[in-house]
């Protein structure tokens, strides 16, 4: 029996909950989602870590992917980063005692929740509100900075993708 793909993200329809304006920032976070999900299946917990080309691993990406929404959509509601936050910024790429896809997806998909949540709490009219970024308080705003986040996402969704399918050859 062969099961039907579902279309990408943004042909399925609005994800409940979230405003109009705010649907391509889900529709990119959930298609990260799935594609990670699908191109990680039985990928063995032993290549994580392995360099390749100086290309940042696939543990690195996984990481990351969870900091970055962390950090951007904490920015987006107006806040600063916290001693934890930063802890976990400048472990990104070191590899954490005991990690395992498993247990990396399961932090992405946590944060992934973490971020479709506050978008679901973000009211519209918030979004051109201004926001400051990082120690050199850049200027942004909570659109500006929610559709990094979204994009920042997919950029490093296709990196990983690459990364992935060169490190299984």
């Amino acid at each position: 029996m062969t099961t039907q793909k579902l279309p990408e993200y943004w042909m399925r329809g609005p994800v409940p909950g979230i405003t109009t304006l705010l649907q391509p920032v889900a529709h990119a976070l959930l298609q990260a989602q799935d594609e990670i999900h699908s191109m990680m299946t039985d990928f063995p917990d032993a290549l994580l870590w392995k360099p390749l080309a100086g290309l940042a691993s696939v543990g690195f990406h996984l990481q990351h992917l969870v900091g970055v929404q962390d950090r951007l959509f904490t920015y987006a509601r107006g806040e600063t980063l916290n001693p934890q936050q930063l802890n976990y910024l400048s472990s990104e790429g070191k590899q954490p005692e005991g990690a395992t896809v498993a247990s990396l997806l399961e932090a992405f998909d946590w944060q992934t929740a973490q971020s479709m949540l506050q978008l679901k709490t973000t009211s519209p009219e918030t979004l051109p509100e201004p926001r400051v970024v990082g120690r050199l308080k850049l200027e942004s705003t909570v659109i500006g900075l929610l559709f990094h986040a979204a994009e920042h996402t997919m950029r490093h969704t296709g990196q990983l993708l690459v990364t992935e399918k060169a490190i299984r050859m």
